[in-house]
Order: structure tokens, then sequence, then C-alpha cells
């Protein structure tokens, strides 16, 4: 699959990738490698092959979710840049 210009202008717009005018040509080689190899994947065989959860074979490890260290609120607004009736203030943002 081929690649044109404004394809790869689009590409890059969609992006946020700022591509020069100069290096457009060699971006669209390297889009087409990067097409070639998708189409090479989609050959291989994965009709017997179970989907992997992750690459690793390392387990989570669940705990309870408890609280451990809760309750403190004049500890947790100690820093707080504004405050007001134990909550945090933010300027308005929407008028």
């Amino acid at each position: 699959m081929a690649i044109d210009t404004q394809t790869v202008k689009k590409i890059a717009f969609l992006s946020r990738l700022k591509i020069e005018d100069d290096k457009i040509e060699a971006a669209k080689e390297e889009f087409d490698k990067i097409l070639d190899w998708v189409e090479q994947l989609k050959e291989v065989d994965t009709d017997n092959v179970e989907p992997l959860i992750s690459v690793n074979e390392n387990h989570l490890i669940l705990r309870k979710d408890e609280v451990t260290d809760g309750n403190q609120p004049e500890a947790v607004l100690a820093n707080a840049p504004q405050k007001q009736y134990g909550y945090f203030t933010v300027p308005k943002v929407v008028e």
C-alpha cells in the first residue's frame, strides 16, 4: 500500500508531528515500510495461540483495600495554598 503526500501531511497533523516539506518523501518511505510490516504480521497464523495478558509470567498479588492512615484533614490541608471550611479551594475556571 503506497502512501501519498496528502496522507503523510494528514497523519502528521493528526499526530501533532512537524514534518518539513523536504522530509515528506522520507516519511512516505517510512510509512510504507511500516505498512509492509503490518501486512507481514497479517500473514502469521495465530489460530491456536492463546492471547496473552502480559509477556511476563508475573502474577499480580491482590490485597484488601483497607484504609491505613486516614481521617487527618488538618495534615492533608497543611500545605494547601488555599483552603476554606476544611476543603481545598481553587480559582474559578468557568464563568
